[in-house]
């Protein structure tokens, strides 16, 4: 038997030796390389941290000690160990596991994470949440003790209050149940990458402050989805390039004082001298014992240092150093590949990839770098995302008007605002649900001073496998909010293209949000073209039912369309509305007086978004019924992007249906189904394409 196939809980780890924890380290990636290779997955990440896994589950105690992981990307070998083992292989498949923390899914799952940077700053809470349960358990128990009259001396607070005359689970006839005093230790595993994000030197610089006993790991590996930037990943690539630093900084602790003239000097005086000497120090300066840097991929140095962190009452940074990919050599030499990859061949590293149409991704990307052959004044900006943003192009043909500035959406918008002032174009590629942490610059530093930043969103709508911490369904209702701001969603890759050369023109702030999906494989526009502001399209212009389509929502209409067609011979309205805001009302107004009912279609959510908007402009007109096929309001979990969409009934035959039994109740058209082009309706079987 297999040291994994014994493991059912962190636990079971407790009676191996260090040996024999590599051993399993081992056995978990070659586990883990299988199932990934067969339904993708973020390998590369996983991979770099298994030993780290082992160590911190052998030496705490999980769920009583809390780890939590950053973003998320890399706790697959948490998951195998803490009893999903058996079910790895279902790994962000439809009704299977997550591919991150989910604390519905495991109690060892503390938080729920998929965004970066949070870890210390819930680490920080849960912690000061140990300390006041604590606190206010111990005086109630104190308070019991004095209304018993006498001491006690049982060791919790609840035998105290047994102790001082009330029963069990009571204190003075009634009080709720007094539990054990709350304690354990909360640890914080943080990459480099996540390092960049402000909102972990914000945690870190609370937990200084209140000395918080935290342990934060830092798992560095020179890598974020692709190699780090900026000044905080040169400051750690100095600290890893002389691992005597940390011997060094330990001499220092214990000889400063003997060195003549510093006997008796202020404490200001030694650390800056230490500081001087040990770059190390920036995180001691935060308040934090710094221990480092260890081998990351030897267990017994980090069971060793963990322990010793266990063993400081303030917080502490241990910083590891490994490497991610570790143990699967294509991973390992191409991590940014193997951050996120799809199902892949074990022996050539290749994933395996199924032909047809250029993705909207690469559809921006290709026409972003083509406009700025023709505008020097264009230019880039990404969080850490170049590859999945399509902005590899770009970065390649213009490297000095390319800028990626970490994981730091924030910084992203503010920065992007400072060059549109200094009289640049500037285009920031993000995800969707990662505009959603920039909202506030979006608003004060852009759209206040009207200012020509153009958002291009990707991943918009359900992204599928990642699920609800990725899914970009919010962004509609959002960005709808903001004056002054144009929004548009593409039918197609062109129509992206050209809707991009459109908000460069505007000279005001814009966005654009498209989907992660391969695009209808049209023609790509030779020459882009301006788009009138505001400005509809009619795809099909028709009768009784009027089908209003925003981004993805026009192929669900177009088959839709299709569908009736060829279920009940009717020949509806398809109508691409291209832009959310401004929108086309003067269109909408004209068609809904020619219609008896008016279908609204999105990937985006029912509140505020598309649907919203048009059911306010018809307000006053209550002729027409008007039904909005979105994204419900609920948070949709991970799985194929298909089966969610059945789920919650975006889908082509959910229209069709709902379409042809109202007109169907309104004697509209024949309830037989009629020939269409000579073709019979064959059952139920309906046209997809």
């Amino acid at each position: 038997m297999s040291l994994l196939e014994q493991i059912h809980s962190p636990s079971d780890l407790q009676r191996f030796n260090d040996r024999e924890l590599q051993v399993l380290a081992d056995e978990i990636r070659e586990f883990m390389i299988g199932a990934v290779s067969k339904v993708g997955g973020h390998l590369a990440p996983s991979l770099g941290v298994v030993e780290l896994t082992l160590a911190l589950h052998s030496v705490l105690d999980s769920p009583r000690d809390k780890i939590i992981w950053d973003v998320g990307h890399q706790c697959y070998a948490h998951k195998i160990i803490t009893g999903r083992a058996a079910s790895f292989h279902t790994i962000r498949q439809y009704g299977g596991l997550s591919g991150f923390p989910s604390n519905s899914e495991s109690e060892h799952d503390v938080v729920g994470t998929g965004h970066s940077s949070t870890s210390i700053s819930y680490g920080v809470g849960i912690q000061e949440a140990i300390r006041l349960a604590a606190a206010q358990v111990e005086l109630a128990g104190v308070e019991a003790t004095l209304a018993g009259g006498k001491a006690g001396d049982a060791e919790t607070a609840e035998g105290r209050a047994i102790d001082a005359g009330a029963l069990p689970g009571e204190v003075d006839g009634g009080e709720e149940a007094l539990e054990e005093i709350p304690s354990g230790h909360v640890a914080c595993v943080i990459g480099d990458g996540a390092l960049t994000g402000g909102i972990a030197y914000e945690a870190l610089n609370q937990a200084g402050h209140l000395k918080t006993p935290l342990i934060v790991i830092l798992n560095d590996n020179e890598m974020s989805i692709r190699a780090n930037v900026g000044a905080i990943s040169q400051y750690l690539h100095k600290l890893r390039l002389d691992p005597t630093l940390y011997k060094l900084r330990e001499e220092l602790e214990h000889g400063i004082d003997k060195i003549p003239g510093i006997r008796g000097a202020s404490r200001s005086l030694k650390e800056s001298m230490k500081a001087f000497l040990v770059p190390g120090m920036l995180f001691e300066e935060l308040g934090f014992a710094y221990i480092g840097i260890v081998d990351g991929h030897d267990i017994k140095a980090l069971r060793k240092s963990i322990r010793a962190a266990m063993e400081i009452e303030r917080p502490v940074l241990i910083h590891i150093k490994t490497t991610k990919g570790k143990g699967y050599e294509p991973a390992e030499s191409r991590p940014d590949t193997f951050h996120g990859i799809a199902p892949f061949s074990i022996s050539t590293g290749e994933a395996i990839k199924k032909p047809g149409p250029i993705t909207y991704t690469e559809a921006f990307g290709q026409g972003l770098a083509r406009m700025a052959a023709d505008d020097e004044k264009i230019v880039a900006i990404t969080a850490a995302m170049s590859s999945g943003t399509g902005l590899y192009h770009f970065e390649r043909s213009y490297p000095d008007r390319f800028f990626d500035v970490g994981i730091a959406e924030e910084h992203a918008v503010a920065f992007a605002a400072g060059l549109a002032i200094g009289g640049f174009k500037p285009v920031v590629a993000i995800y969707s649900t990662f505009l959603q942490r920039a909202f506030d610059l979006l608003v004060q530093d852009v759209a206040l001073q009207d200012l020509p930043v153009v958002f291009a969103l990707d991943r918009a709508g359900l992204v599928g496998d990642d699920g609800p911490t990725h899914h970009g369904v919010l962004d509609l209702g959002y960005l709808s909010l903001v004056p002054g701001m144009t929004v548009m969603a593409p039918g197609d890759e062109a129509e992206l293209q050209n809707m991009l050369f459109t908000a460069l023109s505007l000279g005001g702030p814009a966005a654009i949000r498209y989907p992660r999906l391969a695009g209808r494989g049209v023609a790509m526009p030779e020459k882009f073209e301006l788009l009138p502001v505001g400005k509809a399209e009619v795809i099909d212009r028709g009768e009784g039912a009027l089908l209003l389509g925003l981004g993805t929502g026009v192929g669900i209409c177009r088959r839709a369309a299709r569908m009736l067609a060829e279920r009940f011979g009717l020949r509806p309205t398809v109508v691409n509305a291209r832009f959310l805001k401004p929108l086309d009302g003067e269109l909408i107004r004209e068609l809904v007086g020619e219609h008896e009912l008016v279908i609204t279609v999105e990937e985006g959510t029912r509140k505020g978004g598309f649907g919203a908007a048009v059911r306010e402009l018809l307000a006053e007109d209550v002729r027409v019924p008007v039904k909005s096929f979105a994204v419900p309001d609920r948070f949709v979990n991970h799985g194929n992007r298909s089966h969610l969409l059945r789920d919650i009934g975006l889908t082509p035959e959910a229209v069709a249906e709902y379409v042809g039994g109202k007109l169907l109740e309104k004697k509209i058209i024949q309830a037989d189904r009629r020939k269409v082009s000579g073709d019979e309706y064959q059952g139920d079987t309906l046209l997809n394409s």
